[in-house]
């Protein structure tokens, strides 16, 4: 007769948080929900017979993979009604864990969260638990109640909608972080020629403002549109501007901050050495946990 496994302690089951609340992230792409299904997993396995488990960070992922599937599809609702276009959440990921950077070392940038919006929560939860995650296809089959071949096709598809999305020649970050401050000096500048010359064909701007900020209603596309916008913006704008760079959702970002309250936090998507998408969240809810991070790291 075989043993039963012996029981976790709690301290082996809170190893497990960092994957979990990241797998949770990149699926809802905002904390609070996430921290909500991590919470509710570890609820339901202390309801649970540890004995009947083999492995209990399996019976985790699975939990937490069906629960977020679960808020995935309410909220595709909820964010048809969003006022204007919605990004994630920014995560600062300046002082991470050992734990919290291995976790990290798969992507978590907001380019890919945005990409991922443009799945169905089934290939979203397939693509992120195979490809991001690593996990096998009898997991994807558990999770989603489906036989292997169906998941494999699901993530099939999921992964060919988003290469088609990324950037064929991805930049490293210190070529980003460049670029970053390049466009914010340029801009600050008002220099229009050092704008256009880094900012890609079908360049586009997405910002986030929820309703509560003043943000652009729709995406806008194109370096003209784009850049005459922001000059706008920085003429109409009073009190003073402080530039912070910070490392978010493991990408070389900025946040800005007016009279000493943040902003907004932007981000960018390059191809090669050039800026093809601008990402700038506006929307307090989403800046206010943000904002007492960056205080207690300054």
């Amino acid at each position: 007769m075989t043993a039963p496994p012996p029981t976790p302690s709690p301290e082996e089951l809170q190893r497990h948080r960092p994957r979990l609340l990241g797998l949770a992230y990149r699926m809802l792409g905002e904390l609070a929900p996430a921290e909500d299904v991590v919470q509710e997993a570890y609820l339901r396995w202390h309801q649970e017979d540890p004995q009947d488990i083999q492995s209990p960070e399996a019976w985790l992922v699975t939990v937490v993979s069906r629960l977020a599937l679960d808020r995935l599809r309410r909220a595709a609702t909820e964010r048809a009604a969003y006022d204007g276009p919605w990004l994630p959440e920014p995560v600062l990921t300046e002082a991470a864990t050992p734990e919290e950077a291995a976790e990290r070392a798969s992507d978590l940038s907001v380019a890919l969260l945005v990409l991922l919006e443009s799945l169905k929560p089934e290939e979203r939860v397939a693509f992120l638990l195979r490809e991001v995650f690593g996990e096998e296809y009898a997991t994807l089959a558990r999770v989603l109640g489906r036989n292997e071949p169906a998941v494999r096709q699901l993530v099939h598809r999921a992964r060919e909608r988003v290469r088609e999305g990324r950037p064929r020649f991805p930049a490293p970050p210190d070529v980003k972080e460049q670029l970053l401050r390049r466009f914010l000096h340029a801009l600050a500048d008002g220099d229009q020629s050092e704008l256009v010359s880094m900012l890609a064909p079908g360049v586009t701007f997405t910002s986030d403002g929820g309703g509560k900020a003043y943000a652009a209603r729709k995406r806008i596309e194109g370096a003209e549109r784009i850049i005459r916008m922001l000059l706008g913006l920085r003429q109409k704008l009073r009190g003073t501007m402080e530039h912070r760079f910070v490392s978010l959702n493991g990408q070389p970002a900025v946040l800005t901050f007016r009279d000493g309250a943040l902003f907004h936090a932007t981000m960018l998507d390059v191809d090669g050495e050039r800026i093809r998408a601008i990402y700038r969240v506006l929307n307090p809810d989403k800046l206010r946990r943000l904002q007492q991070e960056a205080v207690q790291l300054a």
